[in-house]
């Protein structure tokens, strides 16, 4: 086979005594032929194979045959073919059914396609079936009832679709093996209940539904009912679970409660419950399952602390997108080095293990807070130096103050504010044992606890409005407001990360400055912010009211804020004003690595992207609303980047919603304040330097807005230009954007343009930028 030679070839001797032939006992007749993985390939010649009349075994397995001989049917004597893992292309013939005889046939693995041909109703002595991973399409034909000695059948991997012959249940008495995975079967719970001699069953990847409950019959072994439709609850299960080996129901519709006792199993080596809608609940006691090498319970709603799992020998774990918390346990930290595969992602969770690389960190315990002792981590002990601290803090608060109500009026009313918790703040030892909610620098400690009947306290997802949460399921999301999951405190309060049901990440700021609002007033506006929708905007997806507080719950944004990304911080350690992770050396959905100081912001055009999109979601609040709404709390730390790295504008509205009104009364809010620090974020983004806190060249420059706007007034604005960036665009496009700033940081509000106008004069320094 596969030679162009023309020579013919004979044997003067018997083949009976080849190694890969047997005849039978007059020697003179084949019966069983072995070529398995000898490297044929091309077409089986005729008259060759097809002349062993008396054959009974051929395994040409392992090969590369592309096509049968014409006198291959005529093998009418075959009880074993084994053709898989070949390239035989084209239909399977009718002529199959001339087997009458076979009990194997193994096809599986090749390029058939078409369909099953119905004479296959002819096999009737069948025992074994397998032809998975061809081309077969349409139904599977209703002869297969026929073959009702089958013992193992396989149609996976095909393009197979409708439904199951009628009866096809109670078709195979002896049936121990079925594998229909991967195909388009549209199936019903009792065409595989009624198979009470399985062992093994793999319908994934297929259509069918019913509950789960069915399904469990008599000694499986093996069931895999993935990425199909089946619901219920399988805690109602009654199965003789000892033994079990392999379980995998992800990916489904179940719901109610995990079996929390599967001490019976103890043979099961693979669980696989993912991404069904169980409730919320504790992890499974799995203690006695000593076998177990694969644990995946990704999006099982599990909440409370994972166990040490210390029994077990598992070489798979990802528990990732639920709402675990605590710390994880160390003796499970130390076998880590001994599995191929773990994921801890999007969790409450805590770990101390500096052993693990910050490319670990990253893919698989994203969202865990790596927090450990400072004998445990001495890098804690580096601290920056604190030169001129009261000076600059002093600044920051004139300049909170100055983007705040828009004028260089209010110096003196800043000095009566009273300062927030800074940067790198470190906390006392009384404050680090601290548990349960963050004190938010007032007596609220107890706020959680005087929340009374947290389950009958309602949480209103704009969006989802019959999915019904309580103030419970943020408790749990949040850990109770755990220290543990705190974001960062902001201007109105702190923020959370959490994760409610559903696998929805969300952000959740507690607002604690006290509103004049009633409860139902407090609602109408959190309602009516909850429909201002914009593309630059983080949307506020709902609300609670609980007790005296009014929470607000955000979208979490995956790639951070502005702040961190330009000025570099270090991991864990967030802005005064920020609510957002350190996500900003993630991969997110589009592979894009490393947003911050070694990545795109390292480029003029993703600088101009931002302030373009910060801008227009300005003049959106200004123009686009009616009443216009005035922000007023614009900085670089309020401005995030989504998951496709679109700039988005947070805290929209809660000023005017949230106030006390102390401010107001001083001086009233106005858009121009908005485009003042709209300003110093525009300046900030084309020097790459902070609006306090940075040394500047000239004596008279205390802050950056005085620095920039005495070089622009120079015309020296190309010395202002952040180095980084200087080379990724023309710097006269840059210098435009300084003098931008310049108009937006006017002492005199009115001389100010509007947000329009500013969206407008962006467009035209940059009109056809990109990243």
């Amino acid at each position: 086979m596969g030679s162009n030679s023309s020579l013919s070839y004979n044997f003067p001797g018997s083949v009976c005594p080849w190694v890969r032939v047997k005849c039978d006992d007059t020697k003179e007749n084949v019966i069983a032929l072995k070529a398995s993985g000898l490297g044929l390939s091309g077409l089986i010649p005729d008259t060759t194979i097809g002349k062993l009349a008396q054959l009974q075994s051929l395994d040409l397995s392992n090969n590369k045959i592309t096509a049968l001989p014409s006198d291959f049917w005529s093998l009418v004597s075959l009880k074993s073919l084994n053709l898989s893992y070949n390239q035989i292309s084209g239909s399977l013939p009718n002529n199959i059914g001339n087997f009458g005889l076979l009990e194997v046939m193994d096809l599986s693995g090749n390029n058939f396609s078409g369909e099953i041909p119905a004479t296959i109703s002819s096999l009737v002595r069948l025992k074994v079936l397998k032809l998975g991973g061809n081309g077969f399409e349409w139904s599977i034909p209703q002869g297969i009832l026929s073959c009702r000695s089958l013992v193992s059948l396989d149609f996976s991997s095909n393009h197979l679709n409708g439904s199951l012959p009628d009866g096809f249940g109670a078709a195979f008495p002896k049936l121990k093996t079925l594998n229909l995975a991967r195909n388009e079967i549209h199936g019903r719970v009792m065409d595989v209940a009624e198979m009470k001699s399985l062992t093994s069953l793999n319908i994934s990847r297929n259509l069918f539904k019913g509950s789960v409950v069915d399904v469990f019959q008599g000694q499986l072994e093996v069931i895999d009912l993935s990425k199909n439709q089946f619901q219920g609850h399988i805690s109602q299960v009654q199965f003789k679970w000892s033994h079990l080996i392999y379980l995998d129901l992800s990916e489904n519709q179940l719901s109610g409660e995990i079996f929390m006792n599967l001490s019976q199993s103890q043979n099961l080596r693979r669980l696989n419950l993912a991404c069904n809608r169980f409730a919320s609940q504790k992890f499974p006691r799995i203690e006695m399952l000593l076998g177990l090498e694969y644990l995946n319970l990704s999006k099982t709603s599990l909440i409370g602390h994972i166990p040490s799992l210390a029994n077990q020998n598992l070489k798979s774990l990802d528990v990732s997108h639920n709402n675990l918390s605590g710390e994880i346990p160390i003796s499970l930290l130390e076998k880590l080095q001994f599995m191929e595969r773990y994921n801890f992602s999007y969790n409450n969770l805590t770990l101390c293990d500096s052993g693990l690389s910050a490319e670990i960190l990253e893919t698989a315990f994203y969202g865990s807070l790596n927090s450990c002792p400072i004998a445990a981590n001495p890098a804690l002990f580096k601290r920056r130096p604190h030169t001129h601290k009261g000076f600059k803090l002093a600044l920051a608060l004139t300049l909170s103050v100055v983007c705040l109500l828009g004028g260089l009026l209010l110096l003196a009313f800043s000095c009566r504010k009273k300062s927030r918790t800074w940067i790198v703040k470190q906390p006392s030892y009384k404050e680090e044992n601290i548990s349960g909610p963050f004190s938010f620098q007032t007596d609220s400690t107890t706020w959680v606890a005087d929340v009374k009947q947290a389950a009958s306290v309602p949480v209103v997802i704009f969006e989802k409005p019959l999915l019904n949460l309580t103030f419970a399921d943020l408790l749990t999301a949040t850990s109770n407001f755990d220290r543990g999951t705190l974001l960062a405190e902001g201007k109105f309060g702190p923020v959370y990360r959490g994760f409610l049901p559903g696998g929805n990440h969300v952000a959740v700021k507690v607002l604690v400055h006290g509103s004049r609002l009633t409860n139902q007033e407090a609602a109408r506006e959190l309602e009516s912010l909850g429909r201002i929708k914009h593309p630059n905007l983080v949307p506020l997806t709902g609300y609670c009211l609980a007790g005296d507080q009014r929470i607000a719950i955000y979208d979490y944004m995956d790639n951070g804020n502005l702040q961190n990304l330009l000025y570099d911080l270090p991991l864990g350690v967030q802005a005064t004003e920020d609510w957002s992770t350190d996500t900003w050396e993630e991969e997110d959905n589009n592979g894009v690595h490393n947003v911050g100081s070694k990545g795109l912001l390292q480029t003029w055009g993703f600088r101009y992207k931002i302030a373009l999109g910060v801008a227009r979601a300005l003049a959106f609040l200004h123009h686009g609303c009616s009443p216009p709404l005035i922000h007023r709390d614009v900085k670089a730390s309020s401005v995030h980047l989504d998951s496709n790295l679109e700039p988005r504008l947070s805290d929209f509205g809660l000023a005017s919603v949230f106030a006390t009104g102390a401010e107001d009364e001083i001086v009233p809010p106005e858009p121009k304040s908005d485009v003042y620090c709209f300003g110093v974020v525009l300046f900030e983004l084309t020097t790459g330097k902070k609006p306090i806190g940075d040394d500047y060249p000239e004596e008279q420059a205390a802050n950056l807005v005085i620095w920039v706007r005495g070089l622009v007034r120079k015309s020296q604005g190309l010395k202002a230009i952040d180095p980084k960036i200087r080379e990724t665009g023309p710097g006269y496009l840059m210098e435009e954007a300084l003098k931008i700033g310049y108009l937006c940081t006017a002492d005199v509000p009115n001389k100010r343009p509007t947000m329009q106008q500013i969206v407008g004069l962006l467009k035209d320094i940059e009109p056809r930028a990109t990243v």
